[in-house]
Formats: structure tokens, sequence, C-alpha cells
């Protein structure tokens, strides 16, 4: 792979780039597409672990646009089956298709919370319906999210994801242009803080429509759960009769068939998924318990609204097939935790000779490095909540990635950012993954990270409140 540009494509980008400034608000679709300091950044190609630029330049890629293409990009049994279906079955919005009855059949065959399912186009669809159908099953008020916690882009949850310090313990938006009193219906507690949760509902239980976690925070790198934690989830919600939504979109598939509570045991009354679902394609669905399925308005006469002109497109249908399809039946994942492993295990030795304080952390595909002042490496020690990742040296982090782009290696370079590895990635691209890493890590040190620091405070780091940080 070539991180340099060819020369017959150079410029390219930059001349594309200012074209989509021009009619395109920041000249991108979605809030972390656009770099700071990474200008003109055009996507030309993709294709298994690596993609392409405008101005010719490859990169080998773990960002994978926030965790969907699982199998790679662009897997050609997941593109072949997309393209059949389109041959021969465009998309009607109305009635249902064989395919769409395979996938939910499939789904709830999966994961274990699943009975019914509604397919979406978006995770965050997904978890604002599962809200808004808690709230008519209950009558309540009140949805409890975690701090650290991504659930989307709606009023609801759109809360202290990657706050500041001072943010911390308060409500701290995403946006402008959320009303007063939508953000007051929702509290925010400390993930992995089982006592908070008990004195929450003790005080608001009768209250509670929902609580809805990411049972790993992925959007703030990896804060793994404790067991207890979750479970506590599920015994206080069920004494207070309170719906308990699992948030998988990043972990369904990616961790496991049937999810993060195929994994820890706790089963949720509703579950959202996305992203590895369909390995990349715009695929979601909300899932659970039939008696709150059964209060969406796709049954005649029910009182929550479900609708989405593009839920269930037989392209995108046929692509979630294949993709459960190929995760089940080729060693997916053996492949990725194994990879996943060398990884996380060649960094703290990278990091060990370098001797730099950090916690490598992870868990199967995902792999993140926190790079914490006085860390001692010790297991008991490991981040397990927000609070413990305002430690995170920002300028540090986001400096080594963006020293990773010179050799032609992406990770996003945006701070508590995750990273992925997908069926498509090789040993040999651990192998390259590792000597760049420690190179890049020890030309960061010895700029000092000024500059780093810098972006990282304009990047949604830890040192600030703000929307850029958000997006999963």
């Amino acid at each position: 792979m070539s991180p340099g540009p060819d020369a017959t494509t150079a410029g390219a980008g930059a001349a594309l780039a200012e074209r989509a400034q021009r009619v395109v608000p920041g000249g991108v679709n979605s809030g972390q597409r656009s770099i700071p300091g990474l200008p003109g950044l055009v996507v030309a190609g993709t294709g298994g672990a690596r993609f392409r630029t405008a101005d010719g330049a490859e990169f080998t890629d773990y960002h994978a646009a926030f965790g969907p293409p699982l199998l790679g990009h662009n897997d050609p049994d997941v593109a072949r089956a997309a393209a059949e279906a389109g041959a021969v079955l465009g998309h009607m919005g109305v009635g249902v298709t064989e395919g769409e009855i395979r996938l939910a059949e499939e789904l709830c065959a999966l994961v274990p919370s699943l009975e019914k399912v509604l397919l979406t186009s978006t995770g965050s669809e997904a978890t604002f319906h599962a809200l808004r159908v808690a709230r008519a099953a209950t009558g309540r008020r009140l949805v409890v999210k975690f701090q650290g916690c991504y659930h989307g882009w709606h009023d609801s949850v759109s809360l202290n994801v990657i706050s500041a310090p001072d943010r911390v313990g308060g409500h701290d938006p995403i946006s402008a242009g959320i009303l007063p009193e939508v953000l007051d219906a929702t509290l925010v507690l400390p993930f992995n803080d089982s006592a908070a949760v008990r004195r929450c509902f003790a005080e608001h239980g009768a209250d509670i429509a929902a609580v809805i976690v990411e049972p790993v925070p992925h959007n703030v790198g990896a804060l793994l759960p404790h067991r207890e934690f979750l479970t506590t989830l599920r015994e206080e919600t069920a004494k207070a009769g309170s719906v308990l939504v699992f948030d998988e979109v990043i972990t369904g598939i990616r961790h496991s068939l049937g999810g993060w509570q195929q994994i820890s045991g706790v089963t949720p009354d509703l579950t959202t998924l996305g992203k590895a679902i369909a390995n990349g394609a715009p695929a979601g669905a909300i899932g659970g318990r039939a008696d709150l399925m059964e209060l969406f308005s796709t049954r005649p006469g029910a009182p929550a609204f479900f609708a989405g002109t593009y839920n269930g497109h037989p392209s995108v249908v046929a692509a979630a097939l294949a993709t459960l399809r190929k995760v089940r039946e080729e060693p997916v994942h053996d492949h990725v935790f194994r990879l996943g492993e060398r990884v996380r295990t060649g960094l703290r030795t990278v990091y060990e000779r370098l001797g730099v304080p950090v916690a490598v952390t992870g868990y199967g595909s995902v792999f993140v490095t926190y790079f914490m002042p006085g860390y001692d490496g010790g297991a008991d020690r490991a981040p397990r909540t927000y609070t413990d990742l305002l430690a995170n040296d920002a300028g540090l982090f986001v400096g080594y990635r963006r020293r990773l782009l010179a050799h032609g290696i992406f990770e996003l370079p945006l701070n508590l950012k995750r990273s992925h590895l997908s069926y498509a990635h090789a040993d040999a691209d651990v192998d390259r993954l590792l000597e760049a890493t420690e190179a890049a890590v020890a030309a960061a040190l010895a700029d000092g990270g000024a500059r780093d620091l810098e972006h990282a405070s304009t990047m949604g780091g830890a040192t600030r409140a703000g929307a850029e940080g958000a997006a999963r």
C-alpha cells in the first residue's frame, strides 16, 4: 500500500473537496467525516481491508466506517447477493417480501431477546422507536442513559457522550435546538455504577419508562461492563416495570451472532441492531418481547407509530442475509478475534518498549489504546467508566494516529475512537500496524504533541463539550 498520492491524480482530492464545499455544508454528509488537518479527503475506492483516495493514496483501514464492514469492504458474496436481489426486485414500499420474512426469522433465531423484529434503515431510527414504544407501553416519562454512550441523533439521547470534565454529572447536550423539557426527561448515570442505578430507581422508578445502554460503550473506545452492572439493570427494570433496551448497533453481530446479551447472559426487553448486520449496507432493526413489538402501528390499531419508506429494501435485506450466512458458515469470528488478540498483545509490548503508560483494551475485533499517565497496566485498573477516560492524553491519542497516515494506515484521528479488524485483514496487516504504531508514537513523543493537543480540542476530545465527539 502506498500512502503517498499518485503523480497522475495528485490534487484531484482537493479539487473535489472544493466542489463539495460549494454545495454540501462543510463538504461532508455526516458530522465526523471532516477531519481537521486532513483537508480534501475524498474516498475513491474501497476493497477488503483497504481504501483509496482520489489523490491515489492507499491505506489499510482500521476505522471501518465506525464498524459496519465486519467482512471487509465490498465483500464479494454480500455484493453479489445485493446485486442479484436488485436485478429482480425493486422496492415497493407496500406489503412484505420473502427476504424480509427470512431476515426476521434469522434474527429472532440468533438474538436471545428477539421474539419479533422490525427493520429500519439506521441504528438511530431503531433506538428512537425503542424509546417511543417503551413510553407507549408504560405511560411513563423518564428515560435513563449513561455517560459515554451514544444512541443516535434524536433529542432524548443526544447528550453526555464525550463530555468535558466540568460537564460530567450534568446534562451535556451534543446539539443546539433540543427542547429543555426533552432533556429534563432524560436521567444520565455513570456507566458500570450499580449503586447509582439502584439509587435512581429508588427515587424515580415509578416514572422510568426505559433504561437504554450500550452494553459495551464503544463510542468512547471500549469500556467493558461488569456483569453485575448489567444484571443490576435487568433486576431494577424488572422490579419497576421499566423497559430495558440494549443498544447493540455496534456489539451485535460483530462480537457474537447473538450480540453481547448472548455473551453476558443478560437478556433485555428490546434490542437495537445495525452496522455489521449487513456489512455496511444501510440496515437497522429493533426487536424484542412480542407484547412490546405488537404495540407498533404495523399492526392495525396499535398505538406506537412506526414507518420508514426504505425499511426492508430488497437489496439491503439481501446484503444482511448474505452477511449473516457468511458469519455463520465461515470462521469469521475466529479470525477477527485471533487478530484482535494479536493486536492488543502486540501493542502492549510496543508501549512497554517505548516506556509509555497505556491501557490497551477492547474485545474481539475491536481495539483501542488509552494514554494514561501513571497507569501501571494492572488489569484491576483497566478503564471502566467515562471518568477514568478523562486521564487519557488526547494530544498523543490524536497525534500518533495522524502520523500513521504517513505509513499507509488509517485509524480515525479523533479522541477516544475505537479501531476495528475485519475478516479481510491478515497477519501481515497486523505486523505492519504494530511496526507503524511504534514509529508513529515515537514521532509524536519527539514532537511534544502540542499541535496535536490543539487539534484534539476541536475534535471531540474530553477537553471540551460538543457534538464532534458524539457520532458512532
